[in-house]
């Protein structure tokens, strides 16, 4: 599986670590940036990140920013893109089985190490359970396109 991964100059080193976690995993990983902690701007990184995922170059992406709130509104704005912020496994794991969340971001200054790669493990693993659910998406969908 391919997965992207971007960050601003906040998430930028545990978005190295959860880039070697991904892959000691087994997982490929296509780094959309940044490449340092000097200053830039997540927008950027969440709509690159966001583009891999609604192109299929990658099948789900990940972007982290201070809160993983500002990087993910910048990724919810590409028509397809359904990102969330989560901050611990529960959520991160009914994302995917009710959500289809295809894009997971987190914030460097909420979560360790630690719990991000718990909550990265968690997502994984999980899987969207459609019937129900998947009326809600195409209700979701419906909307974005009209707009």
């Amino acid at each position: 599986m391919q997965i992207a991964i971007g960050s601003d100059h906040a998430g930028y080193e545990l978005k190295n670590e959860i880039t070697k976690h991904l892959e000691e995993s087994g997982y490929a990983v296509q780094d959309c940036g940044t490449y340092s902690k000097e200053s830039c701007d997540y927008p950027v990184y969440g709509r690159a990140v966001a583009h891999k995922v609604v192109h299929g170059q990658c099948e789900l992406g990940i972007v982290i920013c201070g809160t993983g709130v500002g990087i993910s509104l910048a990724a919810n704005k590409v028509t397809g893109i359904r990102a969330v912020v989560c901050s611990e496994p529960y959520t991160a794991k009914m994302a995917r089985m009710h959500n289809d969340a295809n894009i997971l971001a987190f914030g460097a200054r909420v979560v360790g190490i630690d719990m991000a790669k718990m909550i990265v493990d968690t997502w994984l693993a999980s899987t969207f359970e459609g019937e129900r659910h998947a009326k809600r998406i195409a209700m979701i969908e419906e909307d974005e396109q009209k707009s």
